[in-house]
């Protein structure tokens, strides 16, 4: 059953491999690309990491993204992975692709924040390891079914604003954030040219701070108000101070659907106009 009268929805037909698909940002992803037609492959560590100081997903949380979107009526295989493990990855991406036939939109979603009040050199390389090189990781295991069916897709990557102006503080975790989704930015424009040929079109979003479990962990907001460049305005333009998890995933939506079948080599900022007023 579609939406709108029975009008067909923006991603029917289309398979959606997303990773991060069990945290705040994650679900809102995987819950907006079921509710347009997607089936999905999702993918999530579901455990914690050391230097990450807020609580991360579950196994439970995986196994709710799941029941969600069963529930709207859509196909889902779930996989515990973490994607700075080439092999784990490709073995997810095969079972989806075994389970569907296809994957058409990759969302590489899965990132951390690893902000630590008492700072580790460690931080630094979980932030490139997951960020950036766990992004590296997800689209090349998708990639060569998306060329081999010849059918086009779309690769939209999570950033940060963080990936296009200075920020992050002066930490080794902090440093690391910044730079790996700087590095997510050249990820995506290289990839875009060299998939343009096969009408793989690839693109950034770039949300401002999100109202979910992380941004607003006691943690992290300790973190925040400890740095003096990062605590000293109100963040965006507009007067919100945080935006929520739904207003990136109609971003990452847009991009992924026929809507923005021209768009591609974008850094797409869902900002509330932070990255304008600096």
């Amino acid at each position: 059953m579609t939406p709108h009268g029975g009008s067909p929805r923006r991603l029917d037909g289309k398979v959606a491999f997303v990773t991060g698909a069990a945290g705040g940002l994650g679900r809102s992803h995987v819950r907006r690309m079921a509710e347009e037609g997607a089936d999905l492959l999702i993918v999530d560590i579901c455990r914690s990491l050391d230097t990450v100081p807020y609580p991360q997903s579950t196994p439970q949380d995986l196994y709710d993204a799941v029941e969600e979107v069963e529930a709207l009526g859509r196909r889902v295989l779930a996989r515990q992975a973490d994607v700075r493990d080439r092999e784990a990855l490709q073995e997810a991406c095969d079972a989806g692709l075994a389970e569907f036939g296809q994957i058409d939109v990759v969302v590489a979603n899965a990132g951390i924040a690893p902000l630590l009040v008492e700072d580790r050199v460690q931080a630094w390389h979980d932030a490139i390891a997951v960020n950036l090189t766990g992004t590296f990781h997800t689209i090349e295991a998708a990639l060569p079914s998306m060329i081999a069916a010849g059918q086009g897709g779309s690769i939209v990557i999570v950033s940060s604003t963080a990936g296009l102006v200075g920020i992050g503080g002066a930490s080794n975790g902090g440093l690391g954030y910044a730079a790996s989704k700087h590095g997510a930015v050249g990820l995506m424009r290289t990839y875009a040219n060299n998939l343009a040929r096969h009408s793989i079109r690839v693109n950034s979003v770039h949300p401002t701070g999100v109202a979910t479990a992380m941004v607003v962990d006691p943690a992290i907001v300790d973190f925040v108000a400890r740095d003096a460049i990062l605590s000293e305005t109100a963040p965006n333009a507009l007067p919100v101070a945080l935006i929520e998890a739904v207003d990136v995933s109609n971003a990452i939506l847009w991009l992924a659907s026929d809507e923005a079948r021209y768009v591609t080599g974008v850094t797409l900022p869902v900002d509330a106009g932070f990255i304008n007023r600096r």
